[in-house]
């Protein structure tokens, strides 16, 4: 018997429903039902809020929301295999879990979940830093969502919450940063799951600010970021020189030395750089 519910061991369920995990699909299993509820409570209280998770495989974490008292679970899973398994779930909670087939890149949830909103997910590792990218690139900010729990590779978590001056750092530590507040809230090792990745893991708990943390334009800003760090070995004057025929003078307006490269730019540098180039 697990300890957080009155269902069968994940196991079990994974036996009951021969659930081997796909490499295809970026599979690896959470079985320690202590351990997904641990998880969930990252992501703090949820008795008022909607749950959105993506591939709950048998339902590990899906139990831990539900069981640290999610008020409704809306879970997207591509396995086909593992729907049965999240079905003897619903059941057990009535009316809490909605369980959606499909592929997360392809469905809007929106219609499915009534704010406020978390998401909360052991990202199947194919998929996840592309979701990632698309929940902190909206059209419009605010988002949907209030905070992301999301499970990742420790290299991609860490990349998450990098500062400026390392390997680590890079555009998705700028998209993260600019409009959230990201911390690595646990690690786990490999042994953590079934089968054992080849790499660690970590929990990264995300909080949406009200409003970006510096006044940039976005897609200036995603542009200015991503040219900068393609050639992160170059000087700016260089890796930039497409964005303005005068990029020299633009990057010392905004108070950047022009052979200054991107990994010693700060999120703020970033911003005052994005406000510049839009100025005619």
């Amino acid at each position: 018997m697990s300890a957080i519910d009155n269902l069968p061991p994940l196991r079990e369920v994974i036996a009951t429903h021969q659930l081997s995990a796909r490499k295809s699909l970026g599979q690896n299993f959470l079985l320690d039902l202590n351990l997904t509820a641990k998880i969930a409570r990252q992501a703090g209280d949820l008795a008022a809020c909607d749950v959105l998770e993506i591939g709950p495989g048998p339902g590990g974490l899906t139990r831990g929301l539900l069981s640290e008292g999610a008020r409704k679970v809306v879970a997207i899973e591509k396995d086909t295999r593992c729907i049965a398994a999240l079905q003897d779930i619903a059941a057990a909670y009535p009316g809490r879990l909605q369980i959606i087939n499909g592929d997360a890149l392809e469905i809007d949830p929106l219609q499915h979940l009534t704010p406020p909103v978390r998401i909360a997910a052991n990202l199947p590792y194919n998929v996840g830093t592309e979701l990632l990218v698309r929940w902190l690139t909206p059209p419009d900010w605010p988002p949907f969502w209030q905070s992301l729990t999301l499970m990742f590779q420790r290299e991609v978590a860490e990349r998450i919450v990098a500062q400026p001056g390392g390997k680590a750092y890079g555009r998705l530590a700028i998209l993260a940063q600019w409009r959230c507040e990201a911390r690595i809230a646990m690690s786990l090792p490999p042994e953590a799951f079934t089968p054992p990745p080849k790499v660690s893991s970590a929990v990264v708990h995300l909080t949406a600010l009200p409003e970006p943390r510096y006044p940039a334009d976005a897609a200036t800003l995603s542009r200015v970021v991503a040219a900068a760090f393609n050639q992160r070995r170059k000087m700016l004057r260089a890796s930039l020189k497409g964005m303005a025929p005068d990029i020299e003078d633009r990057l010392i307006a905004a108070g950047i030395k022009p052979t200054d490269r991107a990994e010693q730019i700060s999120l703020e540098g970033f911003c005052a750089l994005a406000r510049e180039l839009r100025r005619p």
